[in-house]
């Protein structure tokens, strides 16, 4: 850890924080996480909101080493087939967010997590959320998980609008044929959800990332197309939890969230590192543009 503190130090102390623990992975050992403690806050920062929190509870990205290369990229293959959520790793971040949320109150925690550490901070925020505890939440490059990766692949506007309706209305049918529509409590698990609002960061130039930009824009325009029922409908669904569905289990998208708070970086990115890397979003001179996206439950 000292090769670590020696570099990340300065940010951290600049802002009145101190390393209060890390976590650490049972698995392979390796440091995943770590759970800074606030210092000092100027009387200043209390004058407008948010407040400053005591605790940030902050997951690392994947990292293609010898030592963490292997368990890694195992958790990025459970990202992708939605099984995170039993994963060692996982439990223990949610059980450190959990005690400590229980300890000093949500408005005193914020979670953050970057690529592979975003997916765990999301689905960490998800579960807090089902408890009605809305957590501060800050992700950077979150995968998401897409069949058809309609950002990257098709750069006709035109078609990509007509790709996204029709998988829209054709999601919404399957999902209403299927039944899969019809439990209230489902529903309104999606639409409690939607109550807490995550701070999404992604790059149009990282495939990892970037169908969230679609994925929101496309909400919005089903809507002022007038047919934003059925949008409703597509948009808590993905292609492998209707397949899940379809035998009989329940699968819940790890990438899909109601609502967001979307900041885009629309600089040009050289190549992918860069694209998908954390360094972008601490470097004031990139570009970036930001929304909000609610979801509508009726």
């Amino acid at each position: 850890m000292n090769q670590h503190e020696a570099h990340a130090s300065p940010w951290w102390e600049r802002f009145h924080f101190q390393l209060n623990h890390v976590l650490v992975d049972d698995t392979d050992l390796s440091y995943f996480g770590a759970i800074y403690e606030l210092k000092y806050a100027h009387p200043c920062f209390y004058q407008s909101t948010p407040y400053p929190p005591r605790y940030v509870i902050a997951f690392r990205g994947t990292l293609i080493t010898n030592f963490t290369g292997y368990q890694d990229m195992k958790l990025n293959m459970r990202c992708v087939f939605a099984k995170l959520y039993e994963s060692l790793r996982f439990r223990k971040a949610f059980e450190a967010v959990w005690n400590t949320v229980i300890t000093v109150g949500p408005a005193n925690v914020w979670i953050a997590g970057h690529s592979l550490g975003a997916s765990i901070a999301m689905l960490v925020g998800k579960n807090m959320a089902k408890s009605r505890y809305h957590l501060e939440t800050y992700l950077f490059n979150p995968p998401f998980i897409s069949v058809l990766p309609i950002e990257q692949m098709i750069k006709n506007e035109t078609l990509k609008d007509g790709v996204r309706i029709a998988g829209s209305f054709m999601t919404a049918g399957i999902a209403t044929a299927m039944n899969i529509h019809r439990d209230d409590t489902e529903e309104d698990l999606f639409t409690l959800l939607s109550e807490w609002t995550p701070y999404v960061y992604v790059n149009p130039s990282d495939p990892i990332c970037s169908e969230f930009i679609g994925y929101f824009q496309h909400r919005e325009k089903m809507d002022e197309m007038g047919v934003g029922k059925y949008e409703r409908i597509a948009t808590q669904y993905s292609f492998g939890s209707l397949v899940s569905g379809a035998i009989g289990r329940d699968m819940e998208p790890l990438h899909i969230v109601p609502t967001a708070y979307l900041t885009v970086n629309i600089s040009s990115s050289e190549d992918l590192r860069r694209a998908h890397g954390i360094v972008q979003w601490w470097q004031p001179h990139y570009e970036w543009q930001a929304k909000l996206y609610k979801f509508k439950s009726l």
